[in-house]
Order: structure tokens, then C-alpha cells, then sequence
């Protein structure tokens, strides 16, 4: 058995920042209160909760003090929080709160906004509160007639395209491509907001996809990235596992002669990564007869 083992796997910047903050506050106060999932991620939020953390869903049932996630809150979400004379410790990924910033100037100046995401994802709706009254978001390349017309209808003659932060790469430029042959280049302005890290990570996943026999993705369920990772190994590898924690796989599915790729979400712990690994080399001895 040969592991390969993404180097970009795990907390990325955002994320390791984030936890770490909320660690340290947690020793400074009594209660904390975040606004949703820290990250998506369920061991991470359970660790958390053991600390102390309480996860609320509207930011009225925080007391005093309130986080806001990695993925970002409304505009309007800030504003309550300002009302009601609360203590806000915003943790959102520093990517997201320039796509805010971005989608707010387009607005400004009067841009038609095509936002490329998942429309029910914290991220996307937190943007989408920035981005004004004329903006459309789409996730793949059959809404694009829909977003241009929307855009006409608008009487907007500027169009600007920008995305979510873990959007899959690959995918937003073949949507900027066909976009460019429906709309006069003068008129349009792209800015690619995918992170670097998901980049990076996308890019790596692809590389070590080509090179296995089997690819283990570990990622929360509901992590957004985690799950474009798993999209682009089904592309690349014809036996993908996607799971949450070392549990969620046993030894009838791993072949000791394999070679097998390991990459992680952006919210996945190091720590389950360790546990994969370990498994998977306990798995390797086991079937050797060592025991």
C-alpha cells in the first residue's frame, strides 16, 4: 500500500485563524455565542461546543457578545448586531469580506452583478446582501441565458462577474468563456474571488486523482469544498470515498496493494487526517498478518 497525501490538505488560513481566535476567547469570558457553524464541520463544532461555544441560529438569542463564521453574515445581519448592543467578534475569511467590499463597489457604480455559487450556501447569501437589487446568482453553465437576460432587463450597461470563495475553478471559467460570447468585452468586468488555498487544493486534488487507485476525501458533509474535492476525483479516479471521519470506511473496501490519495476539506482538523492515515497503515499491517 502507497499513501499520497495532498500537501494542502486541512484548516486553511481563514479556518485555522477562526478556531484559534475562538480558543483564545473562550479562556477570556463565560459564554461565547456564534451565529451558525464556525466552519462546516462537525468535529470541529462539537469540540467547540464541549468548550463552551453555544451555536445559535438568529443573532437575537445571543447575550452580550457574538461570532460571526468563517463564511460571513449579511449586511443586514451586522446591523441587527450593532442594534442590540452586542459585542461582535468577526471571524469571517478575510477572502470573503473583500468579495463583499468588491460586490458593494459594484453596486455603487452601478453594475449588473453575476454572482457564480451555491445560492442556498452562508457564503453566497452573506454577498448577496452587499450586491445591491440588480444581481443573479448562478451555479453552472444552463443558467447563463437566464443571468444575461436578467442583465438586459436590468438597462445596466456594465456587467460584472465575481464568485464564492469555493466555487470549483474549472467551472467558473467555462461560465466567464460562454458569458464573453454573449456580451461585449467593454462592458464587462471579471474578478476571479476563488481563494488561492481552494485553488491550490482543487489543483492537487486533480494531480493525485491521475496517480491512484483510490482517493479518500475527508470533509464535512455539508462543507462546500470538500465536496467540489470529491466531484473532481470522480472525474479523474473511478474509486472515490467521501468521508467524515476514519469510521466511515473499513478494511473490505482498501486493497493493500493499492495506492491510495488522501486530501482534505478546509475545515477538516489535522487530527483526522492523522486518524485516516493510522487506519489505513493499521489496515495494511493487519492484512500482512502482523498484528
Amino acid at each position: 500500500m502507497k499513501l499520497v497525501i495532498g500537501k494542502t490538505a486541512g484548516f486553511c488560513f481563514g479556518v485555522k485563524n477562526a478556531v484559534g481566535k475562538v480558543e483564545e476567547e473562550i479562556n477570556k469570558r463565560e459564554k461565547i455565542y456564534c451565529l451558525g457553524e464556525l466552519v462546516h464541520n462537525k468535529q470541529v463544532t462539537e469540540k467547540l461546543t464541549q468548550k463552551g461555544i453555544s451555536f445559535i441560529d438568529n443573532v437575537e438569542e445571543a447575550e452580550n457578545n457574538v461570532v460571526f463564521r468563517t463564511h460571513g453574515v449579511t449586511k443586514q445581519t451586522y446591523e441587527l448586531a450593532e442594534k442590540l448592543n452586542l459585542e461582535i467578534m468577526d471571524l469571517t475569511c478575510p477572502k470573503v469580506l473583500y468579495i463583499h467590499k468588491l460586490a458593494q463597489e459594484y453596486a455603487n457604480k452601478d453594475y449588473f452583478i453575476i454572482l457564480t455559487g451555491e445560492i442556498k450556501h452562508p457564503e453566497t447569501i452573506g454577498t448577496i446582501s452587499f450586491c445591491g437589487k440588480d444581481y443573479i446568482v448562478i451555479e453552472d453553465e444552463k443558467e447563463i441565458n437566464s443571468a444575461i437576460k436578467a442583465f438586459e432587463k436590468s438597462n445596466k450597461e456594465k456587467l460584472a462577474v465575481i464568485s464564492q470563495t469555493t466555487f470549483k475553478l474549472e467551472k467558473f471559467n467555462d461560465i466567464v468563456e460562454k458569458i464573453k460570447e454573449k456580451v461585449e468585452t467593454k462592458k464587462l468586468e471579471v474578478n476571479n474571488t476563488i481563494c488561492n488555498a481552494t485553488r491550490e487544493r482543487q489543483q492537487e486534488t486533480e494531480e493525485i486523482a491521475q496517480m491512484v487507485d483510490l482517493m479518500i476525501i475527508i470533509g464535512g458533509k455539508h462543507s462546500s469544498n470538500s465536496k467540489k474535492l470529491y466531484e473532481l476525483s470522480t472525474k479523474y479516479c473511478s474509486r472515490v470515498l467521501f468521508i467524515e471521519t476514519e469510521k466511515d470506511f473499513d478494511s473490505t473496501q482498501i486493497n493493500k496493494n493499492s495506492t491510495i490519495g488522501i486530501m482534505a476539506g478546509a475545515s477538516t482538523p489535522e487530527e483526522s487526517i492523522s486518524r485516516v492515515v493510522e487506519k489505513l497503515k493499521k489496515i495494511w499491517y493487519n492484512k500482512k498478518g502482523i498484528y
